[in-house]
């Protein structure tokens, strides 16, 4: 089962990135669109694996980027 982190913690972690790994959330989530076509879980290992993100910041970016994905969606 995967662990939800609060709106609270999501947030949290989304504004300590720029911080820790020199980058903005925009430049990341770009990052995550232009990667490859993978299932959640995939793309936090992914992101893990491949850029050295911390598991809290790749999850919370991955959740960000479905969340704008998803309100693009809608309008």
């Amino acid at each position: 089962m995967t662990h939800v982190f609060s709106e609270e913690t999501h947030r949290d972690l989304l504004s300590r990135i720029p911080h820790c790994t020199g980058r903005e959330v925009s430049d990341w989530l770009r990052t995550v669109e232009d990667g490859p076509a993978l299932r959640f879980d995939e793309k936090v290992s992914w992101l893990r694996s491949e850029h050295d993100l911390a598991y809290g910041h790749a999850k919370a970016l991955v959740h960000e980027y479905d969340l704008r994905r998803a309100a693009r969606k809608l309008l």
